[in-house]
């Protein structure tokens, strides 16, 4: 896929023929087809209406993961019903907080279905285990199935979120890419503030951060909004002048939009925001009436080179008849069929495709759902509600405790002063627990050292926090800790970590575009994670120079000053039209003295 991914970037797009919908028939019974409440009945093989008959099996049930398959949960015993509730607590944890029931289907995956009679009794069952575990149900949709009998029968698939306890909600972060003026801000500010636009802009106003940003209304800036669904799957956001505290308060799960900018001459930091931020997700806004246009195709090509999972929307879609807007869909399907991304569009049309897009989205990579939406007018806005309401995470409860395990490394994403308060930083939680009062050391410095510091205190999403857990991000405050000796790019770590810096390193990378040839003395503006710098290349091994879509591993060298990386760690670097992705192979580790720690600090700077 690497050096395919160079299409995207150099521009070359080929054309691929066949529909969104053909090609997700493909996959075969992946998850089950037809709409919320809609009825669709079969005979002899074939649904009434010649519509596509709902898959007769679903995938074998799995032992892990948060979905259960329920053939009847009928007057259980009261062995039966604590084991059940055992069972959901499992499922939700490994969902995170979530948890899938499908009523009516076999371990095998069978679609049995359930009387009328028989579907009540289980779904009270299924809201008296939730009240035991204190989470709440939401049935997403039910189907009718003929399995060999008169009486109707139906499956019904049905959503358990844990009411938040702890501030441990489910919290997803997704970037926000496209074109400048795509329409990215707009929407963001139509689904935050939960107020339409106008149609020139007003609903982006609250999200700019500069005067100039409100001037030209065009984003420069990292900027995070927050949209939160409670345990019932309703919508928590800023209207009914709600703050962010009472949306934390209120919500089950939290999506944090991460809004990067679109304009070419900001593409530093865009690029910063996908690289440093780790989003679970990314969304590319496309504006229907000029369709892939400036640095959409670029910003796709970012995506896939990270490996960030994508959806897309199409905005704007009261500006634009229909043909346009079929135009559009049609262009996107063509890009992202073609070799270079290999991804099978789905067009989200309904309530049901909106459901069962978000679960196929989470299993398979090569899923790509495909929304077309209006700010102004709100149509299919509540599509994209449904989508986001089931997002499942992508990381399980098992993968979250082995991170959680490790020692603690917090990412330096932000630096700010607030009064009364001090230094204040804001990042991601790479591993281990942060608590309040926790003794760190944060480095590298110019000299390459760490210095001691204390967390006075812990914000997350604008509330305060007393524990902070591996891939949650935050704001901490270090008191009277000078910021001048502080910077982007830089790690806050346990001090048993004995952390390992350089300034030369070795990645194996893929020259995705470049107009000449790479050779030794290029220098190039490297983002790995959250750190950014202009390195020279000190060798290509094995060759003398490089062409575009060629690999090899070349030796780096900061020249400004150390860094703290990680070996395994994704790469990209860029210089004008030059751009490559990769991974960090081999670090030439600069050695520290454990005595550095306590040389390196000046009075006042020790804040215990």
């Amino acid at each position: 896929m690497d050096s395919r991914v160079s299409e995207l970037f150099g521009g070359c797009c080929r054309p691929a023929g066949g529909g969104a919908g053909a090609a997700l028939r493909g996959r075969g019974g992946a998850a089950p087809s037809g709409g919320g409440g809609s009825k669709t009945k079969k005979k002899n093989g074939r649904s009434r209406g010649g519509k596509a008959n709902n898959p007769p099996y679903l995938p074998p049930e799995a032992e892990d993961g948060n979905i259960e398959y329920k053939l009847k949960l009928v007057n259980p015993s009261q062995y039966r019903f604590e084991h059940l509730v055992t069972q959901m607590k499992w499922r939700l944890q490994e969902g995170r907080g979530e948890a899938v029931y499908q009523i009516g289907v076999e371990d095998n995956g069978l679609l049995v279905g359930l009387s009328e009679e028989e579907m009540r009794a289980s779904l009270k069952t299924l809201r008296r285990m939730a009240e035991k575990v204190g989470a709440d149900i939401t049935v997403l949709r039910e189907r009718e199935v003929d399995y060999d009998s008169d009486v109707p029968r139906k499956i019904t698939e049905v959503l358990v979120r844990k009411v938040p306890d702890n501030q441990q909600f489910l919290d997803l972060r997704v970037a926000v890419l496209g074109n400048v003026d795509s329409g990215k801000s707009t929407l963001l500010g139509v689904l935050t503030q939960g107020e339409l636009d106008n149609g020139r802009g007003r609903a982006r106003l609250n999200l700019f951060r500069h005067l100039h940003e409100i001037q030209s209304g065009r984003t420069s800036s990292i900027s995070f909004e927050i949209l939160g669904f409670n345990s019932k799957g309703e919508v928590v956001n800023y209207s009914d002048s709600r703050t962010a505290e009472e949306i934390c308060e209120s919500s089950s799960k939290m999506i944090t939009f991460i809004d990067l900018a679109g304009h070419h001459k900001y593409l530093k930091t865009t690029i910063f925001g996908l690289t440093s931020y780790c989003p679970d997700f990314a969304m590319l806004v496309v504006s229907a009436n000029t369709g892939i246009a400036g640095t959409t195709r670029e910003h796709l090509g970012l995506a896939m080179a990270l490996k960030v999972p994508f959806f897309i929307v199409i905005s704007k879609v009261d500006l634009c008849s229909k043909a346009t807007v079929e135009r559009t869909v049609k262009q996107l399907e063509r890009i992202l069929k073609q070799p270079g991304c290999n991804k099978l569009p789905l067009l989200v049309n309904s309530d049901d495709d909106a459901v069962t897009a978000a679960q196929q989205f989470a299993q398979s990579p090569n899923i790509t759902p495909i929304f077309t939406l209006s700010s102004v007018s709100g149509e299919n806005l509540d599509l994209l509600k449904v989508f986001l309401n089931i997002l499942p995470p992508l990381t399980n409860s098992k993968e979250q405790e082995e991170l959680m395990q490790q020692l603690t490394e917090f990412q330096v994403d932000e630096i700010y002063t607030v009064p009364e308060v001090g230094t204040v930083v804001g990042g991601t939680l790479s591993s281990g627990i942060c608590r309040e009062g926790e003794n760190l050391v944060v480095g590298p410095t110019d000299d390459g050292k760490f210095l001691r510091l204390k967390v006075c205190s812990i914000q997350r999403n604008r509330s305060a926090c007393r524990v902070l857990r591996a891939g949650q991000a935050a704001t901490l405050a270090l008191g009277p800790f000078d910021r001048s000796l502080l910077r982007k790019g830089m790690v806050m770590v346990s001090p048993e970590m004995n952390p390992t810096i350089c300034s030369v390193f070795e990645a194996e990378i893929v020259l995705l575009f470049h107009a000449t040839t790479f050779r030794k003395g290029f220098q190039v503006t490297v983002h790995v994670g959250n750190v950014r710098q202009t390195a020279v290349v000190e060798k290509i091994h094995g060759k003398d120079k490089l062409r575009t879509g060629e690999k090899a591993v070349v030796c780096f060298r900061f020249i400004k000053h150390p860094e703290y990386l990680k070996i395994g760690a994704k790469l990209l670097f860029r210089e004008g039209v030059t751009k490559g992705i990769g991974h960090v192979t081999d670090l030439q580790a600069i050695t520290t003295k454990e005595n550095s720690l306590e040389e390196s600090l000046g009075p006042g700077q020790l804040s215990f």
